[in-house]
């Protein structure tokens, strides 16, 4: 079919006729290496975004951009620290096939970018079997320069062929040899220039363009090492119980991870999540179920920082009752306070039995792979020996959105309508990067949507999300969540997907839109779930009496206009089958146009955003099966499988 045709036809022929569109994407194109290796292409706030089994990259799977990735943030990242040197460095990322581990070292990266030769130092590791580099760490000579003599001069008083850099900011050059990859070698200092030269040694990049200019021309500072399984320390762990040490020994500390027989700790991290979280109960726990794959589950771990119990407990004052926040999920949250004057919230474990463990891996495994501005940032956890299993997290510092809407801050009447609209907005931004990630969040709800001190989100509590791999239309489990946000056909069906959470969401912008909690046993038992309630009120025409009255509804136009469409798309996230629900991203999208839309009025007539025209014209028809159970429970369901 050519385009004269399709000119030529009715669009609703076309469509039953059918077509073939064929593309082309440029062979270097960002998408092309994305694919090429391993990744799955997609965006981001707008940016191109390679989603990768480790994390998500700016390029491709097996292209690590330091200068991009990394944080200064001495937590969020894992960190780690040689024996005999005061410099830490960042864990970038793992590629378990290849068994390397890729570091980036903030300060020579700091060095490279202000392009001065005096700071630059040695980068050394302990000698060992186990960890070797991968990225060729060369020697140079950096030289105080001597203006009575050129490079042409030196350079003829070497036994052998010899580079010069001499594109420094302060007084200095350097001496190399061009590709010490190849095996070049670095000839020996002539006399002339012993007291002139010192020797060191960094990570070099394989070969030398002398039009390029900067020092990042001749260095990197993002360097891998590789890592090999040492029997004997394989051996120490698992038949003798014993911690696994090199004599030649790692340092590390709070953010960062044991080096020390760094194989070892790695492949451990490996295992099925069933065996690590066995390995953190005691012995009464009950029969470990069938470690047949789980479409639902990752098959590797990703890094976090590790954190003592002793610290934790000093940091929260012995979990004093004080200190609580409210609970997570599968455990109390506890404010505290690192020595360093850090605030933090630690996460603690009800109690420790299998489907608890389990939730607390989840979280571990969703949170350490996320980097997202309205996502809450997992700081660490205990270790696989600690007497407890703790989580920490940043501290958000302004309770959660359910406290400001019907909780012990409602009465403060700090979520005006604009605040509640952001809310829904940020909270829509992070759902919608977590089903770009292939994650469902499976519990969202105002008790999980966090707010700091201006009322900017962070979605919280990842111990019932799961990963909804592509081309899976739905993931078979039982129901978990909490009651008057679980999906219906998820409750009825087993099967859950991506437009379970839009569901959960669309109870949330009714929240955000009356103030009332989502399941009330107070109220009449028609309208016990507020999902149910909603539907009836808008098919009722009765929108104005579920409004907040204190959002000026009945006195703000702009007030009334964006009410009624939010509520329009709330009814449609609320619809029974989950095909007549929009996807997170058609909702974010329809939020953001709701805030920005400036409704021109149509010559000769009045726009009319009365509940009885203005909203149900907007939406489609509802089923008439579509009021969801009635819960009496807020709690979030414990089930026993996921």
């Amino acid at each position: 079919m050519d385009l004269g045709t399709i000119d030529r036809m009715k669009y609703t022929d076309l469509l039953k006729e059918g077509f073939l569109l064929n593309w082309n994407l440029n062979s270097s194109s960002s998408c092309d290496k994305c694919r090429e290796s391993g990744g799955r292409c997609g965006h981001i706030e707008e940016q191109f975004m390679c989603f990768c089994r480790d994390h998500n990259h700016t390029i491709s799977c097996d292209v690590h951009d330091c200068t991009t990735t990394t944080t200064t943030h001495v937590v969020l990242n894992p960190r780690v620290q040689f024996l005999n040197s005061d410099r830490w460095y960042h864990i970038e990322s793992l590629n378990y096939s290849g068994n390397e581990i890729v570091i980036h070292d903030q300060y020579l990266q700091e060095q490279l970018d202000s392009n001065t030769c005096n700071s630059l130092d040695n980068i050394t590791i302990p000698e060992s079997s186990a960890l070797k580099f991968t990225t060729p760490i060369a020697p140079f000579y950096r030289c105080k320069c001597n203006e009575s003599k050129s490079f042409d001069d030196h350079s003829s008083e070497f036994t052998a062929p010899i580079y010069n850099y001499s594109g420094c900011d302060d007084s200095y050059d350097l001496y190399f040899s061009k590709d010490p990859a190849a095996g070049e070698s670095l000839p020996s200092l002539p006399e002339t220039l012993i007291d002139l030269c010192s020797t060191f040694w960094l990570p070099r990049i394989p070969g030398w363009d002398p039009t390029k200019k900067g020092l990042a021309s001749l260095f990197t500072a993002c360097f891998y090492l590789r890592w090999e399984i040492l029997p004997v320390c394989q051996n120490c762990r698992n038949k003798l119980g014993g911690q696994c040490t090199d004599n030649n020994g790692i340092g590390t500390g709070v953010g960062g991870i044991i080096l020390g027989c760094i194989a070892f700790f790695i492949w451990q991290r490996r295992k099925k999540v069933r065996s690590i979280s066995s390995t953190l109960l005691s012995r009464n726990i009950s029969p470990e179920p069938s470690s047949k794959p789980d479409v639902e589950k990752g098959d590797s771990m990703l890094f976090t920082s590790i954190f003592t119990y002793d610290e934790l407990v000093e940091a929260t004052e012995n979990f004093d009752e004080s200190k609580e926040l409210g609970d997570g999920g599968f455990g109390t949250v506890y404010h505290g306070k690192l020595r360093d004057g850090r605030d933090i919230a630690v996460k603690r474990l009800y109690e420790h039995n299998y489907k608890r463990v389990e939730q607390f891996v989840n979280e571990i495994k969703i949170l350490s792979g996320l980097r997202h501005k309205y996502l809450v940032s997992l700081y660490g956890c205990t270790s696989r020996d600690s007497r407890e299993l703790l989580l920490v997290y940043e501290f958000v510092s302004n309770g959660t959105v359910a406290d400001h809407l019907h909780g012990n801050h409602a009465k403060a009447g700090h979520l005006t309508w604009p605040v509640r609209m952001s809310i829904a907005i940020e909270s829509a931004d992070a759902l919608t990067y977590l089903h770009a990630t292939e994650i469902i969040h499976r519990d969202v709800k105002t008790n999980n949507i966090l707010l700091d001190n201006d009322f900017h989100v962070k979605v919280a509590d990842f111990g019932l999300s799961r990963l909804f791999p592509t081309g899976v239309t739905h993931v078979s489990t039982a129901p978990q969540g909490t009651p008057g946000y679980v999906d219906p056909e998820y409750y009825q069906c087993y099967q859950l997907n991506d437009r379970s959470d839009v569901y959960s969401f669309g109870v949330v912008l009714i929240e955000l839109i009356s103030s009332k909690p989502a399941v009330d046993i107070n109220r009449h038992r028609h309208e016990i779930n507020l999902a149910s309630m909603a539907i009836n009120k808008i098919l009722n025409h009765a929108l104005h009496e579920l409004v907040d009255p204190s959002l000026g509804y009945d006195s703000d136009y702009d007030v009334r206009r964006m009410v009624t469409s939010v509520a329009a798309l709330a009814f449609r996230c609320l619809q029974q089958e989950k095909e007549m629900r929009p996807t997170m991203k058609e909702v974010l999208e329809s939020l953001k146009s709701i805030e920005d839309e400036k409704y021109k009025r149509v010559k000769g007539e009045e726009l009319d955003v009365t509940p009885e025209k203005g909203l149900l014209k907007a939406i489609p028809p509802l089923s008439p099966d579509s009021v969801t159970d009635k819960w009496a429970s807020i709690n979030t369901t414990p089930n026993t499988s996921a």
